[in-house]
């Protein structure tokens, strides 16, 4: 009944953080871990013991399976070198560079539990940063970059931990080896994760049943990433091989129905997932802290957690600016195309752009407890702890920053979400009309008949081409018009349904279609103050979030 009550706190943590986050608009793993740490402190908590490698399994696969099944291949693919010399480069000199702080700081720390802590927050989270530079219009170079580096990165520096952690265990390491483990590992990983990737696709073709493929479709990441570490592989790079292809052809395979279903499904888990393990690492904190406070005094954890943090951030810029005036053969598109030199202010986000988070979290919970003699892990609660300082530090500093320092730089003009869309719409409503005149000349029927429907698709395409107060008076008024119709409808659906005249099944069904009609609405307009609060509940919570 304790560890019920647990998970029902957790969750309604989640709610209260998420809903914060939303309120005030920044990304939400800042709320999740300031929530957490806050809620670590309370001292009548109950406390959860669980085996620290189920955080890996239960929580890394789903998370990165869904943002490698949303990365663009073309992009990743046009980008591949400097996302190579962040996720693998990068990823290397943090581990070593963060590994001799610590052990500077603090000469007891064996060289192996140091490198251990550099492997651990060596993998930027791209989350919050490219949830902030999506909103602000980054060029799509940049925000394909991060989110680049963010799939391979958790690969390389979870490979790096393993590696770590391994020699921590054993007592041995070999550089040699190590590098030739790693290759294999590495190529062994996107093997598995691209064969398990084209049988599923295979298996997906024979299943027309959307309850059913997306719950197969949950199974990928499991099965990706079990499979690929039964045979000692990387089941990091198995996920995110079997994510981005399987993405590729997603499009072609996969129901309307299901799709709108299996979004949903990701978005709740994934939420669920971050929320749970960054509130978890704040429940562990209280006597992590309590741990550490008995061997060393609160100016020697504040001063260690600070240059360790420091030397995250900092290593990071004097890798970015640097890799930036390379050769253009081996930086690739890092540089802009319409300038032989790099963009200074670009290059400043991309090195802002440090987070720490969900994968940092993960590895430091999944450390072992103790050796295989049975003596504790060396110096297991101070990493955890400096884990924990690292990720606050960069996810609440860096992250409410770099909304201001991006307007500071005044980046961020180059692209938009919303001339792609409008550009695409366009094309696809002008398809549209076209395949409508040729049903008509076909079928030989008159052109009137299919007045209405054009209409329908042009006002589409302008509504699309416009922003929420940029309405002209008539398409603000029809926009109006057909909220307050499906306002009706749902109305009277409910009438019909409480009065017993229609069953559950029709009730749920048409609710549905009206929902996903007003989906389609825009979501702001212009109104008066009644009909405007009418009016955004149903709208707000579909369109433009």
């Amino acid at each position: 009944m304790a560890l019920f009550e647990l998970v029902i706190l957790l969750l309604l943590s989640a709610v209260a953080l998420g809903w914060i986050a939303r309120h005030f608009k920044f990304p939400y793993p800042i709320a999740l871990v300031a929530g957490g740490a806050v809620l670590g402190l309370v001292p009548s908590l109950p406390q959860f013991v669980f085996d620290p490698q189920l955080i890996l399994v239960a929580v890394l696969p789903p998370i990165l399976y869904q943002a490698a099944l949303l990365t663009s291949w073309s992009d990743f693919k046009a980008n591949i070198r400097p996302i190579g010399m962040l996720a693998i480069g990068l990823v290397v000199v943090t581990t070593l560079a963060v590994g001799a702080a610590l052990k500077w700081m603090v000469p007891d720390v064996p060289w192996a539990a140091a490198f251990v802590l550099g492997a651990i927050v060596s993998p930027p989270d791209a989350v919050a940063a490219t949830t902030i530079l999506s909103r602000l219009n980054m060029p799509r170079r940049i925000v394909t970059i991060l989110e680049g580096e963010s799939l391979v990165n958790d690969a390389s520096g979870l490979v790096m931990y393993k590696f770590a952690v391994a020699a921590v265990l054993t007592g041995a390491f070999s550089l040699t080896d190590a590098a030739m483990q790693f290759a294999i590992v590495s190529a062994g990983g996107i093997a598995v994760g691209a064969l398990l990737a084209f049988v599923y696709i295979a298996i997906h073709r024979k299943l027309g049943d959307p309850f059913i493929e997306v719950l197969t479709v949950l199974t990928i990441p499991y099965v990706a990433y079990i499979a690929a570490e039964d045979l000692h592989v990387s089941g990091v790079l198995a996920v995110v091989a079997a994510g981005l292809i399987r993405g590729r052809y997603a499009p072609e395979i996969v129901s309307a129905e299901m799709r709108i279903m299996a979004r949903s499904v990701w978005n709740l888990l994934v939420f669920l997932l971050n929320s749970l393990v960054f509130i978890l690492i704040g429940l562990q904190m209280n006597g992590v802290a309590i741990e550490i406070l008995g061997r060393y005094s609160p100016g020697q954890l504040v001063s260690i957690a600070a240059v360790v943090t420091a030397v995250a951030i900092v290593v990071r810029f004097l890798w970015v600016f640097p890799i930036a005036y390379l050769p253009h053969w081996m930086i690739g598109n890092l540089r802009d195309d319409d300038d032989p030199r790099p963009n200074p202010r670009e290059l400043a986000i991309i090195g802002w752009c440090g987070m720490r988070g969900i994968v940092s979290l993960a590895a430091a919970l999944a450390l072992p407890l103790t050796l295989p003699g049975g003596a504790p892990f060396p110096h297991r609660d101070l990493i955890v702890f400096i884990t924990f300082v690292v990720i606050v530090a960069t996810l609440v500093g860096q992250g409410l920053s770099l909304a201001p320092l991006i307007r500071r730089l005044k980046v961020g003009s180059k692209w938009s979400v919303h001339e792609e869309q409008l550009r695409v719409r366009a094309a696809m409503s002008s398809a549209a009309l076209a395949a409508i005149d040729g049903v008509i000349r076909k079928e030989g029927v008159p052109e009137q008949w299919a007045l209405g429907l054009k209409t329908e698709i042009a006002d589409r395409i302008a509504v699309a081409a416009t922003e929420g107060d940029d309405l002209t008076p008539r398409m603000e008024l029809v926009n109006r018009l057909r909220h307050a119709a499906i306002r009706a409808e749902r109305q009277e659906l409910i009438r019909l349904w409480r009065g017993n005249e229609i069953g559950d099944e029709v009730m749920h069904h048409l609710m549905e279609m009206l929902d996903y009609e007003q989906a389609h609405l825009p979501a702001v307009v212009r109104a008066k103050p009644k009909e405007r609060n009418a009016v955004a509940p149903g709208a707000s919570g579909v369109v433009g979030e």
